[in-house]
């Protein structure tokens, strides 16, 4: 669940989005073939994606909206603390969240994360793409 403070439309209010990402991963192959085994990119994103983001709020850090305080009670009251966020919690700041992480996560496999293009809804998207000056774009179908 997010909102998207000061947003013009409906995704002001509290709504939730059926994720659903894509890592893409840059290395020389390895004497089996691969880049990385998807095992590991699963076992390391995947499971913080499951930890961090799954069946919680990601929300922005001094959102004004009242409803904030609560949202932010009940879910450590059930077990899954809020993931804040600097800025607003759109896919595109979502999709740069998640290449910082998954490059933490994937360091020590001498793999580079390039891409990552995070679905918000079957026909829509964020991508972030690794450049000198790392750009997001968004897509809508």
């Amino acid at each position: 669940m997010h909102r998207i403070p000061r947003h013009e439309s409906k995704c002001a209010a509290y709504h939730g989005h059926r994720y659903a990402a894509e890592i893409t991963c840059l290395a020389e192959l390895d004497d089996r073939g691969r880049v990385i085994d998807f095992g590991v990119v699963k076992a390391r994103v995947g499971t913080w994606i499951d930890d961090h983001w799954d069946h919680t709020a990601i929300l922005m850090r001094g959102d004004p909206d009242p409803a904030i305080a609560a949202i932010a009670a009940s879910n450590e009251a059930h077990g899954r603390p809020v993931y804040w966020m600097d800025r607003p919690p759109t896919a595109e700041t979502l999709a740069e969240e998640l290449a910082t992480v998954a490059q933490r996560l994937l360091a020590d496999t001498g793999v580079e994360v390039v891409r990552i293009r995070l679905w918000e809804t079957p026909n829509g998207s964020a991508e972030w793409v690794a450049t000198p000056s790392a750009h997001v774009r968004s897509e809508a179908g």
